[in-house]
């Protein structure tokens, strides 16, 4: 049914490109219909763009997987379809195939195209938006009739203790999935009778499971074993050969300690379970890298200006170089020097902000590390201004130019509190899977300077798990209205 679907959906799209076409040429859509099936590619693009959504996995089952993901593959399909429509009248021609001429030509935002391009181009745009809806609306109202029992998947856990009644309580606040538990079977050899785990009866133990399996058939099976029977895995799995269900594995690893997302791979056979890797490997760390660079030249366009100014002032308001160097740590650990504006009386004392005292250019060595406190009288008045006004982070666009920093990410902190937090934080040390930025979600949720911690860290690692470009792009609108001036900058 949702191959149909999509059939219809595609052959929708390309003839709302051919009406395109045709109405950009005065023309109306009237014609036989084995001339606009030609005309339009449905011919090609229907058996086209269903195979590539079969090749991106999207005639699989997905109740347990979101939905912006299988978007993300209904767009890449689409695109792959164009691709491949645009190589197929590259070498057969146009004229074969779709029997355009491309004599006519069309003023299109004072550029000229031919009939072919337009109609390609308006398939671009209408393809993939298409498919979009389509699939949208087909979960949505999969996901309704699921919450009202209807299209419904039973399931069985192997094992009762925490791991298995947690996923028990996941499938069951998930009701969209259609995913019910039906029943339990006890991680132990033998299970007592007449039990029962969240509401659910045990049916019996690992001595049992093929005997239960036989009577009681679900529709898949999860095993929630906990690492102490952790030895019993391989026993399970073998017995589970004899009997024709889906096997899901719910690793016992306890959330705190998989932050990112977990991702399953494979090598020669061999799987892997990935529970922390950064979110910026491949064509994602690419596409924030153009965003940085395009975003960084664009901010030095429009406040070069303003950074001009600041630098003369900075200068003219008290001794001292303008420009203020301090070690950071960015992605992977390594180490770069951020650029500021100079906002304190002296640049050495910016290294021990924590100090309220006479000032002179010697700080001492032992000095403890942290963040600058509130009205430190080592700051200057301008310095105020530009750190309540955040006009002194600019000089870090520099930074974004040279590949140390991004536009955003977690801020970066020095190695000397990072020794300290990482002791006491636990997953302090995860900001570092992306690169430390000007701008951040903690920035612009109001946590700066003094403020908590423990929320920092909870937003910071928030924005590593969920990261994606439109996040990036979001925080930046943000930044304009929540990201200068803000009460807790000091």
């Amino acid at each position: 049914m949702l191959c149909l679907a999509d059939a219809i959906f595609i052959a929708l799209a390309c003839l709302a490109a051919l009406l395109v076409r045709r109405d950009a040429l005065g023309e109306s859509l009237a014609g036989s219909f084995i001339v606009m099936m030609r005309e339009s590619l449905v011919i090609f693009a229907i058996p086209t763009t269903i195979y590539l959504m079969w090749g991106f996995k999207l005639y699989r089952p997905r109740r347990d997987r979101s939905m912006l993901a299988e978007l993300v593959q209904v767009i890449k399909a689409s695109l792959a379809t164009i691709i491949a429509l645009v190589c197929v009248l590259f070498l057969v021609g146009a004229n074969p195939v779709a029997g355009w001429t491309g004599n006519a030509n069309i003023n299109l935002w004072g550029m000229r195209l031919d009939e072919g391009r337009l109609q390609l181009l308006a398939l671009v745009a209408i393809l993939p938006v298409t498919l979009c809806f389509e699939r949208f609306v087909f979960r949505i109202v999969l996901r309704a009739l699921r919450r009202r029992g209807h299209n419904l998947r039973h399931v069985a856990i192997v094992g009762t203790g925490r791991l298995g009644q947690i996923c028990c309580r996941t499938l069951e606040r998930n009701s969209w999935t259609g995913i019910q538990v039906a029943y339990f079977i006890s991680h132990h050899e033998h299970a007592r009778l007449n039990t029962t785990c969240c509401d659910r009866p045990v049916l019996g133990g690992l001595a049992e499971l093929n005997e239960i399996l036989e009577r009681k058939r679900p529709d898949a099976i999860y095993l929630a074993i906990p690492n102490a029977r952790s030895n019993v895995m391989p026993n399970v799995l073998r017995n589970l050969e004899r009997h024709p269900l889906d096997v899901r594995i719910v690793p016992d690893v306890h959330p705190r300690h998989t932050p990112l997302s977990m991702v399953v791979g494979e090598l020669d056979g061999m799987p892997i379970l990935s529970v922390r890797e950064s979110p910026l490997q491949g064509i994602g760390g690419f596409a924030k890298r153009i965003l940085d660079l395009a975003g960084a030249c664009v901010a030095l366009l429009l406040f070069g200006p303003i950074m001009l100014v600041v630098a003369l002032a900075v200068r003219m308001s008290s001794d001292g170089p303008v420009n203020f160097r301090q070690k950071r740590v960015s992605l992977g650990g390594e180490f770069f020097d951020i650029y500021k504006f100079r906002t304190m009386l002296y640049v050495e004392d910016e290294m021990h902000p924590a100090q309220s005292r006479p000032h002179t250019a010697n700080s001492p060595a032992n000095s403890p590390a942290s963040w600058t406190a509130r009205n430190d009288p080592r700051v200057t008045p301008l310095g105020r201004f530009l750190r309540s006004t955040s006009l002194d982070e600019l000089p870090q666009l520099f930074n974004v130019l040279k590949g140390e920093m991004s536009l955003v990410g977690p801020r970066p902190e020095r190695p000397e509190l990072i020794e300290r937090f990482r002791e006491d934080w636990r997953g302090y040390v995860l900001r570092q899977h992306v690169k430390a930025g000007i701008t951040g979600w903690a920035q612009v949720n109001g946590l700066r300077g003094d403020t908590s911690l423990r929320k920092r860290l909870q937003l910071d690692l928030f924005y590593v798990r969920h990261w994606s470009l439109g996040f990036d792009l979001k925080i930046l609108w943000l930044t304009l209205f929540r990201g200068f001036y803000h009460k807790n900058a000091h």
